[in-house]
């Protein structure tokens, strides 16, 4: 497609830096375009948004994901060889792995179980302590669930909760967080790698059906066996994306601070105002800004052209936050999902598409249900909030409450175990 007659367009790279989450929203109020034309390190961007874009985005006739992850995110988040490197049938054997181990109600329903568990055990010493950070604490106690369910043996929990954590807070970033990512996943890798070789030598067991035994069993497209270090990446996706929702957990602590009268409706136990809850909880607070792709080939986007080999952006945020979509876009109200569930490719906090045959994360439906499970937990705890700085700066990737949103004087006013409540 012949672009020369379209004037030199400026990068954006330090714009992206400097807002965030805000910069394509920003960017595409500016525009009567239906794409948002860009450049970011030197290269051609398009970016778009909107349901239909999403189905157009994950169409592998149209953008290739695998080819399109910078070196520095594998390298943190998540991984060289990791299933989000592959597209085609490769990829769809992978990613089969974890949708047999992450989706259905038997194995949600297992993590939300393990997970509760160590929250409703960990909860009560919080009333020995003068203060708790609720970010800190639910990474460790998501940790603790997670590699129980995994069958992952670990010796020090709270510093894999750290090195997991430090993973996904530095993958978008230059400077000493991105280098604690790099950091945290070769200690992780290594480790890993090395309980797989134990379990393949056998001299450690992998309990049968957990996670640790589906990575050691699986085999590629080709019909080998995962290598060691490729099985600790892909151990490493399925623990580190539910450690991950420790941010959503922070969250949920700054959505009932704000919104008491959400807190009051989430005490009542009520299973559908839970999953609106886990459900505004994703839409309204930030986590991905976006997602790229590289087009596969000349394509058209409602008449307009994106050439071969551009890379194609998805506006994830903006989306979320679109008056189009949703009515006060920038109010946090659960209600709006009690009176319509969100279509599939319409709530895009974590991607969209079809998780069977793309490359939305098959760990969703986990997602919400932990937070079906965790928020009703938060509310029915008493604690008082200090001063503290509670902002959620948009221009951090990823961002999260600044103080990790820190209780003092907890005390558990009603029995800890609730009747573990899951999304349906």
């Amino acid at each position: 497609m012949n672009q020369s007659r379209r004037p030199p367009i400026a990068d954006s790279s330090l714009a992206l830096l400097a807002k965030g989450y805000a910069w394509l929203p920003d960017r595409r109020r500016r525009t009567t375009s239906p794409v948002v034309r860009t450049r970011l390190r030197g290269q051609h961007a398009v970016a778009l948004h909107g349901p239909e874009a999403v189905r157009f985005f994950y169409d592998e006739r149209h953008v290739e994901r695998g080819s399109a992850l910078p070196g520095p995110v594998l390298s943190t988040l998540f991984g060289h060889g990791a299933v989000h490197t592959l597209d085609g049938q490769a990829h769809r054997t992978r990613k089969g792995m974890f949708l047999s181990l992450l989706t259905g109600p038997e194995s949600v329903a297992g993590v939300v179980k393990d997970v509760t568990a160590v929250w409703d055990e960990a909860v009560p010493s919080w009333s020995d302590r003068p203060s708790v950070v609720l970010f800190d604490e639910a990474s460790r106690i998501l940790t603790r669930g997670i590699c129980r369910w995994a069958g992952i043996p670990v010796d020090d929990p709270d510093r894999l909760a750290r090195d997991l954590v430090a993973m996904v807070d530095g993958f978008a970033t230059a400077g000493p967080r991105h280098w604690r990512a790099r950091r945290a996943r070769a200690r992780s890798e290594a480790w890993l790698g090395r309980l797989v070789e134990d379990v393949q030598k056998g001299t450690a067991t992998a309990p049968a059906g957990s996670a640790l035994d589906a990575v050691v069993r699986h085999r590629d497209a080709d019909g080998r066996p995962l290598d060691p270090r490729t099985a600790a990446v892909e151990l490493l996706n399925v623990i580190r994306p539910t450690v991950a929702v420790c941010w959503f957990v922070a969250y949920a602590g700054h959505a009932l601070h704000r919104g008491p009268a959400v807190r009051e409706r989430l005490r009542e136990n009520d299973a559908a105002y839970a999953v609106a809850f886990a459900h505004e909880l994703r839409r309204f607070y930030p986590f991905a800004p976006f997602l790229g792709g590289r087009a596969a080939t000349d394509l058209e986007w409602r008449g307009e052209p994106i050439p071969s080999d551009a890379m194609v952006l998805l506006d994830l945020y903006g989306q979320n936050h679109d008056p189009d979509l949703w009515t006060d876009p920038y109010t946090f109200d659960p209600r709006r999902f009690l009176e319509r569930p969100p279509e599939r490719d319409e709530l895009v906090p974590q991607g969209g598409g079809d998780r069977a045959t793309g490359h939305r994360c098959p760990g969703e439906d986990i997602t919400i249900a932990l937070l079906c499970a965790l928020g009703p937990r938060l509310a029915h705890l008493t604690y008082d909030v200090p001063e503290q700085d509670l902002r959620i700066p948009l221009n951090r990737i990823p961002a999260r409450v600044r103080s990790g949103f820190v209780m003092e004087a907890v005390r558990v006013s009603v029995p800890a175990r609730l009747s573990g409540q899951t999304a349906g």
